[in-house]
Protein backbone atom coordinates (compact mmCIF):
# COMPACT_ATOMS: atom_id res chain seq x y z
CA UNK A 1 0.00 0.00 0.00
CA UNK A 2 1.58 3.79 -0.68
CA UNK A 3 0.62 6.53 1.52
CA UNK A 4 -0.11 10.24 0.41
CA UNK A 5 1.05 12.39 2.84
CA UNK A 6 -1.27 15.70 2.93
CA UNK A 7 -0.19 17.15 6.45
CA UNK A 8 -1.92 20.60 5.51
CA UNK A 9 -5.00 18.79 6.19
CA UNK A 10 -4.77 18.33 9.91
CA UNK A 11 -5.17 22.01 10.62
CA UNK A 12 -8.68 21.92 8.98
CA UNK A 13 -9.35 18.52 10.53
CA UNK A 14 -8.78 19.95 14.45
CA UNK A 15 -10.53 23.24 13.53
CA UNK A 16 -13.47 21.59 11.80
CA UNK A 17 -14.29 19.44 15.04
CA UNK A 18 -14.53 22.77 17.16
CA UNK A 19 -16.40 25.44 17.04
CA UNK A 20 -14.85 29.07 16.64
CA UNK A 21 -15.50 31.67 19.19
CA UNK A 22 -14.86 34.80 16.77
CA UNK A 23 -15.41 34.64 13.00
CA UNK A 24 -12.93 33.85 10.81
CA UNK A 25 -13.86 35.67 7.73
CA UNK A 26 -14.23 39.41 10.43
CA UNK A 27 -10.29 38.09 11.69
CA UNK A 28 -9.20 37.76 8.44
CA UNK A 29 -10.42 41.43 7.96
CA UNK A 30 -9.08 42.68 10.87
CA UNK A 31 -5.60 41.53 10.75
CA UNK A 32 -5.28 44.04 7.76
CA UNK A 33 -2.74 41.55 5.96
CA UNK A 34 -4.59 40.87 2.33
CA UNK A 35 -1.64 38.90 0.99
CA UNK A 36 -0.89 36.32 3.82
CA UNK A 37 -5.21 36.18 4.52
CA UNK A 38 -5.41 35.34 0.94
CA UNK A 39 -7.65 38.65 0.43
CA UNK A 40 -8.19 39.60 -3.34
CA UNK A 41 -9.98 42.32 -3.36
CA UNK A 42 -11.70 44.77 -0.48
CA UNK A 43 -14.67 46.71 -2.22
CA UNK A 44 -16.52 49.28 -0.44
CA UNK A 45 -19.20 46.63 1.27
CA UNK A 46 -17.64 43.47 0.27
CA UNK A 47 -14.62 41.88 -0.24
CA UNK A 48 -13.15 38.72 -2.04
CA UNK A 49 -10.22 36.00 -0.71
CA UNK A 50 -9.24 32.37 -1.54
CA UNK A 51 -10.85 29.86 0.40
CA UNK A 52 -8.33 28.45 2.64
CA UNK A 53 -9.01 24.80 1.76
CA UNK A 54 -10.34 24.85 -1.43
CA UNK A 55 -12.01 22.04 -3.60
CA UNK A 56 -10.48 23.38 -6.57
CA UNK A 57 -7.27 25.60 -7.67
CA UNK A 58 -9.12 29.28 -7.39
CA UNK A 59 -11.70 28.32 -5.35
CA UNK A 60 -13.12 32.02 -4.13
CA UNK A 61 -15.70 33.28 -1.73
CA UNK A 62 -17.07 36.53 -2.06
CA UNK A 63 -18.50 38.12 1.14
CA UNK A 64 -20.11 41.38 2.56
CA UNK A 65 -17.33 43.24 4.86
CA UNK A 66 -20.31 43.24 7.21
CA UNK A 67 -20.50 40.17 10.02
CA UNK A 68 -24.04 39.24 8.23
CA UNK A 69 -25.74 35.60 7.78
CA UNK A 70 -28.63 35.80 5.72
CA UNK A 71 -29.21 37.08 2.59
CA UNK A 72 -31.76 39.15 3.96
CA UNK A 73 -29.97 41.06 6.10
CA UNK A 74 -27.50 42.55 2.99
CA UNK A 75 -28.59 46.38 2.27
CA UNK A 76 -29.67 46.77 -0.96
CA UNK A 77 -26.10 48.27 -1.65
CA UNK A 78 -24.58 45.13 -0.36
CA UNK A 79 -26.80 42.94 -1.77
CA UNK A 80 -25.63 44.53 -5.25
CA UNK A 81 -21.91 44.50 -4.59
CA UNK A 82 -21.83 40.94 -3.40
CA UNK A 83 -23.80 39.91 -6.60
CA UNK A 84 -21.52 42.44 -8.69
CA UNK A 85 -18.36 41.58 -7.13
CA UNK A 86 -18.65 37.45 -7.71
CA UNK A 87 -19.56 38.37 -11.44
CA UNK A 88 -16.50 40.12 -11.60
CA UNK A 89 -14.58 37.40 -9.70
CA UNK A 90 -15.65 34.64 -11.80
CA UNK A 91 -14.47 37.06 -14.47
CA UNK A 92 -10.86 37.12 -13.00
CA UNK A 93 -11.18 33.64 -12.63
CA UNK A 94 -12.00 32.80 -15.77
CA UNK A 95 -9.34 34.77 -17.67
CA UNK A 96 -6.38 33.28 -15.55
CA UNK A 97 -7.59 29.79 -15.37
CA UNK A 98 -9.58 29.44 -18.24
CA UNK A 99 -11.67 26.71 -16.18
CA UNK A 100 -14.52 24.82 -18.67
CA UNK A 101 -17.15 25.55 -16.33
CA UNK A 102 -18.14 26.68 -12.40
CA UNK A 103 -19.66 25.55 -9.28
CA UNK A 104 -21.49 28.66 -7.83
CA UNK A 105 -23.30 28.01 -4.52
CA UNK A 106 -24.58 30.02 -0.82
CA UNK A 107 -25.24 27.56 2.04
CA UNK A 108 -27.49 29.27 4.38
CA UNK A 109 -27.05 27.25 7.51
CA UNK A 110 -24.91 24.69 9.06
CA UNK A 111 -27.46 21.44 7.99
CA UNK A 112 -27.04 23.26 4.21
CA UNK A 113 -22.97 22.99 4.88
CA UNK A 114 -22.38 26.54 5.82
CA UNK A 115 -18.78 25.82 7.76
CA UNK A 116 -19.49 29.67 9.06
CA UNK A 117 -22.97 30.08 8.76
CA UNK A 118 -23.14 33.79 10.50
CA UNK A 119 -21.91 35.35 8.01
CA UNK A 120 -22.78 34.77 4.70
CA UNK A 121 -20.64 33.79 1.51
CA UNK A 122 -20.45 32.53 -1.71
CA UNK A 123 -18.36 29.98 -3.37
CA UNK A 124 -16.96 30.10 -6.84
CA UNK A 125 -15.27 26.91 -7.77
CA UNK A 126 -13.94 26.54 -11.12
CA UNK A 127 -13.98 23.49 -12.39
CA UNK A 128 -12.30 21.03 -15.37
CA UNK A 129 -13.59 18.10 -16.79
CA UNK A 130 -12.20 15.13 -15.32
CA UNK A 131 -10.73 17.47 -12.28
CA UNK A 132 -12.89 14.64 -10.25
CA UNK A 133 -10.89 11.95 -9.75
CA UNK A 134 -11.05 8.50 -8.22
CA UNK A 135 -9.54 9.85 -4.79
CA UNK A 136 -12.31 11.67 -2.82
CA UNK A 137 -13.49 7.79 -3.50
CA UNK A 138 -11.16 5.73 -2.57
CA UNK A 139 -9.17 7.66 -0.36
CA UNK A 140 -11.26 10.75 1.30
CA UNK A 141 -8.38 13.03 -0.44
CA UNK A 142 -8.83 15.64 -2.55
CA UNK A 143 -5.57 16.03 -5.08
CA UNK A 144 -4.98 19.70 -5.87
CA UNK A 145 -2.59 19.90 -8.88
CA UNK A 146 -1.58 23.64 -7.82
CA UNK A 147 0.09 25.31 -4.17
CA UNK A 148 -2.20 27.66 -3.15
CA UNK A 149 -0.14 30.45 -2.70
CA UNK A 150 0.78 30.10 -6.93
CA UNK A 151 -2.90 30.23 -7.42
CA UNK A 152 -3.26 33.65 -5.09
CA UNK A 153 -0.32 35.28 -7.22
CA UNK A 154 -1.87 34.18 -10.56
CA UNK A 155 -4.93 35.58 -9.75
CA UNK A 156 -3.95 39.17 -7.95
CA UNK A 157 -1.81 39.50 -11.60
CA UNK A 158 -4.98 38.70 -13.74
CA UNK A 159 -7.18 41.62 -11.11
CA UNK A 160 -4.68 44.16 -11.69
CA UNK A 161 -4.76 43.67 -15.34
CA UNK A 162 -8.02 43.78 -15.34
CA UNK A 163 -8.03 47.01 -13.12
CA UNK A 164 -10.19 47.67 -9.95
Amino acid sequence: MEHLWAPWRMEYIEKAVQEPKDCVFCGLLAAQDDAKNLILYRGKTCFALLNKFPYNPGHMLVLPLAHKGTLEALTPEESLEFLGLAMRMRGVIEKAMSPQGFNLGINLGRAAGAGVPDHIHIHLVPRWTGDCNFMPVLADVKVLPQALRDTYHILERTLESVGT
